[in-house]
């Protein structure tokens, strides 16, 4: 996803340009840079120099499942038997070239995983199970948590400023 891990420091323009670009990442530059006094090219720069270092990791579109038809949204906690670097890593590959997996996380706690998962119907978590799951030996158990309401969804990090 990013392309470097290296941190830069950031300054007060920077967390501003980030705050705009977080509410609506097709925002002018000129509008970015009158919003926080600063020109378009210097703005142009910021942003640049933020994308390389990875602070910046996509410029996506957010859609609503649902309209696309993909309505049920999933939670599943995933329990693996061994912990070898190995392994975790196979799954951390597995998990994360899914499409149907939105999110991947490597947790703490009583589960290994925590995934979110949209598909279109129940039948086809139903298959996605057959494969990620009950095909995986590594795989101990898992717990599915299906969503009634997306109450809230997002990627808006709070930033300071």
């Amino acid at each position: 996803m990013s392309k470097s891990s290296s941190s830069i420091p950031l300054d007060s323009f920077d967390l501003a340009i980030l705050n705009i670009l977080q509410r609506d990442n097709s925002t002018p530059q000129r509008v970015i840079g009158e919003t926080v006094n600063l020109s378009a090219p210097a703005v142009q720069r910021r942003i640049r120099r933020m994308e390389e270092a990875g602070v910046i990791q996509a410029n996506v579109a957010v859609i609503d499942p649902a309209q696309v038809g993909q309505p049920i949204t999933i939670f599943v906690e995933v329990e693996v038997i061994s912990e070898t670097a190995e392994l975790i890593d196979a799954a951390k590959r597995e998990f994360a070239s899914v499409p149907e997996v939105q999110q991947c996380y490597y947790v703490t706690g009583e589960a290994d995983f925590v995934l979110v998962i949209v598909v279109p119907t129940m039948g086809a978590y139903e298959a996605l199970t057959r494969r990620l799951f009950f095909g995986n030996n590594n795989v101990k158990r898992f717990r599915t948590f299906v969503a009634m309401d997306r109450v809230k969804v997002g990627l808006v990090v709070p930033l300071p400023g």
